[in-house]
């Protein structure tokens, strides 16, 4: 189990890195690399999801359980939109 204070820095780290991940993503988008920027795209919203999981104590470095989670948590307790998930 980690400190809150070193939580709260992975949490703002991971933020960080989503926000430049997608940044990247645009860059590449923009440059006709297609594949490349989907990647990118997957990672930053894989990183804001690490993020928002870790603020709300759950803790995994398995992209499908993060997004179980997500689903189970944000979906199915529709605290988002339907549309922006999918319940697994």
């Amino acid at each position: 189990m980690i400190s809150n204070a070193d939580r709260e820095a992975l949490i703002a780290y991971r933020f960080l890195q989503a926000k430049e991940t997608i940044a990247v993503s645009e860059f590449l988008f923009n440059s006709d690399k297609l594949p490349v920027a989907v990647n990118r795209i997957y990672y930053g919203i894989y990183y804001a999801l690490t993020a928002l999981a870790l603020k709300h104590m759950f803790e995994t470095s398995k992209h499908a359980q993060l997004l179980g989670w997500f689903n189970r948590v944000f979906i199915s307790g529709n605290i988002v939109d339907i549309s922006y998930g999918r319940i697994l």
